[in-house]
């Protein structure tokens, strides 16, 4: 019996040294295992298109991912981040709510050396280590230039998006290098301009409506995305004018890719998100691992790498959107005949 017990501790001893000296790969990688997405909202279509590419590429580098949602309310928000950080997230990439009203959770994650990427929406905070988009000021320019080719004298709206999106601001950057010059000349003029708090589409519904209903001639409409643009179709309709007021939007939306095929909406602007979100992986692995990353772009103060843009119409809808299967031929062409 003596004997039997001494070769159980032998034997148990033996195990304990080799699993000290020989860790599973599950432990060599539990230090960076676990990455989080905090994400705005999921109500915006393409936002759940990049949340299910994030995960996949993340999950295919062996990384446990969490995502949060807030429904749009920072406070939540900054509640999820700080619990993702104390979860352990090594990296947490950020659909921010409101660019000014996270600082806490990135002071807190600051403090625990979380890599603090800013997904699509700018964040001016010293926690974020890079800021991963497309080209946004160019999404604003070929959304004007179209219109304008389209309609180069008369009265235009311009519905912006949210003001706590600091997107909003560089789309709109975008629209003013195309109109400025038609504007100061007179054959351009900014009959009303808004910004959609939330990027509420309600708020696009009600102010073309207001301004149709005020008698007001409207020839040319921008709806800083696809979203917005539905409200403005929603108002149109009401008013016998859908497909008779030319009207831009972007985000390549399957709503508005259909509106485009039916002649209700003039352009959209597709923005690759394969590239984006699987590109924003591989500078979260290269952050985590510590190898430079290949931009000399900043803006900000924050490191900025930009992914291409594609204006998308009629004409090269089979070409762009439906040759990259972000939308399928049949969904689009669903209502044309």
């Amino acid at each position: 019996m003596k004997k039997f017990l001494i070769v159980c501790l032998i034997i148990a001893l033996t195990l304990v040294s080799c699993k000290d000296a020989n860790p599973t790969s599950q432990e060599v990688v539990s230090d960076r295992s676990m990455i989080g997405i905090s994400v705005d909202s999921l109500v915006i279509e393409r936002w759940k298109k990049d949340v299910n590419i994030l995960k996949a590429s993340a999950e295919a580098l062996d990384y446990d991912v969490q995502v949060t949602n807030c429904f749009e309310d920072p406070n939540i928000q900054n509640d999820q981040i700080k619990q993702l950080v104390d979860a352990g997230a090594k990296a947490i990439l950020v659909i921010a709510s409101d660019k000014d009203a996270l600082d806490d959770s990135l002071d807190y994650a600051n403090k625990k050396n979380v890599v603090i990427i800013a997904y699509d929406r700018l964040i001016e905070h010293e926690a974020v280590d890079v800021y991963v988009s497309f080209d946004n000021v160019l999404v604003g320019e070929y959304m004007a230039s179209a219109l304008l080719k389209e309609v180069p004298k008369g009265n235009y709206v311009i519905i912006n998006g949210a003001p706590q999106d600091s997107n909003s601001y560089m789309f709109n950057t975008g629209f003013y290098k195309i109109l400025n010059q038609p504007v100061e000349s007179g054959d351009i003029v900014i009959l009303d301009e808004s910004w959609a708090d939330a990027w509420k589409e309600e708020h696009a519904y009600e102010r073309i409506n207001q301004l149709l209903e005020e008698g007001h001639q409207i020839d040319a409409i921008i709806g800083a995305n696809d979203l917005l643009a539905e409200g403005i179709t929603s108002a149109l309709a009401e008013h016998g004018l859908v497909g008779e007021i030319p009207l831009v939007g972007h985000d390549a939306e399957i709503s508005a890719c259909q509106r485009i095929v039916e002649g209700k909406q003039l352009m959209t602007v597709y923005k690759p998100i394969n590239q984006l979100a699987e590109g924003a992986i591989e500078v979260m692995e290269k952050l985590l691992t510590n190898k430079e990353l290949s931009t000399s772009e900043s803006i900000q103060g924050v490191p900025y790498i930009k992914f291409p843009v594609i204006a998308v119409n009629k004409d090269n809808m089979r070409e762009t959107v439906i040759k990259d299967l972000f939308h399928s031929e049949e969904d689009i062409y669903r209502n044309v005949e």
